[in-house]
């Protein structure tokens, strides 16, 4: 089949006037030639104006074009999956840029009409997430802050009270506070200890990513050293695979769980006694949880809590109670088959 000059510029949307010029420079010359002198196009002559399109396209001048179409890299297919590439990027920006203005726009419904100054905050900081977070990240940040928010006050000043009294970063007294501090880290980056990390790294370095009523960089820096202690005793233990695979700390259960042990130890309830055992068997199952059904791992992080005193120091339960729980694990071991016991 051939196409005249007015038929191809019909169907593919350019002038005729573009096709004469393309003639001209000796980029795409008609294969034939009707006995009228019409210029004539058949479909290899079609695929070369393909080419050429899908090169201007992705930003090529003309007068570079006609190299590349003599040179293998100039193949039809390889500029065809070239240009798919390009186009695949322009989807990715342009998909990520909706997603981001759909987070801003969310984000200023939240409040009351921004000013100016405002404005510009914003986009600043969703400029400056965006550097460090993908949009559905941000997304999942964002959502999962309206679940923990309430909880950083109370945290922060508690922080700040042993920061006013002078107790060194390195004292086992602020292990607990460490402890709570990553945990609810890890609440809010759902468990991620790759999105924790990078969120550290873009707090420190971010001014403009950080809240007003948020850690001020000393404490940053005085809560980073106690956690940087806890966690070198971890990973004398674990490794960093480890803690990717560790679901979120359920701490509250865990604390309510230890409250009934003290209740029924004070009491002078037996480790064998069935209220204990029930304890002891929900206590397993949320570790068991924890650690990913993996025994090796619960084996390691036990190891960890039994022998590393800046670990112990944020046990959710005192020593008298955690060696009672202990106790009783091992009664329930003795009469099941479960293992992996829990040290807390």
């Amino acid at each position: 089949m051939l196409l005249k000059v007015g038929e191809l510029a019909k169907h593919t949307g350019l002038t005729v006037r573009t096709l004469h010029h393309y003639d001209a420079i000796g980029l795409l010359a008609p294969s034939a030639r009707s006995d009228a002198g019409y210029r004539l196009y058949n479909a290899a002559d079609i695929g070369r104006l393909h080419a050429i399109q899908a090169l201007r396209l992705l930003g090529l001048p003309l007068a570079e074009i006609g190299g590349l179409l003599g040179a293998e890299s100039g193949s039809l297919p390889t500029i065809i999956q070239r240009q798919m590439a390009s186009l695949d990027q322009q989807i990715a920006q342009a998909t990520a840029l909706r997603e981001r203005l759909g987070l801003l726009s969310q984000r200023l419904a939240e409040g009351a009409q921004p000013d100016m100054k405002d404005w510009l905050v914003t986009l600043e900081q969703m400029t400056t997430y965006g550097r460090y977070f993908s949009p559905a990240e941000i997304q999942s940040v964002m959502a999962n802050w309206r679940t923990v928010a309430d909880r950083w006050p109370p945290l922060i000043a508690d922080v700040a009270a042993l920061m006013a009294r002078g107790v060194p970063a390195d004292a086992l007294e602020v292990q607990p506070l460490a402890f709570r501090w990553m945990s609810l880290m890890g609440q809010w980056m759902d468990g991620n200890y790759d999105l924790v990390t990078r969120w550290g790294e873009m707090y420190r370095r971010e001014p403009v990513a950080r809240r007003d009523d948020g850690p001020p960089a000393e404490m940053i820096d005085y809560i980073g050293e106690a956690i940087g202690l806890r966690m070198a005793a971890l990973l004398r233990h674990l490794d960093t695979e480890d803690f990717a695979r560790l679901g979120k700390p359920p701490e509250d259960e865990w604390r309510r769980l230890g409250d009934e042990l003290a209740a029924l130890q004070a009491r002078g309830a037996s480790p064998e006694d069935e209220a204990v055992q029930a304890i002891a068997l929900a206590w397993v199952r949320l570790f068991e949880a924890f650690t990913d059904h993996d025994p090796a791992l619960a084996a390691r992080l036990m190891k960890a809590m039994a022998t590393e005193p800046v670990l112990q120091a944020a046990a959710v339960v005192g020593p008298a109670v955690r060696d009672y729980l202990l106790q009783a694990i091992a009664v329930l071991q003795q009469k099941s088959s479960a293992t992996g016991p829990a040290t807390p």
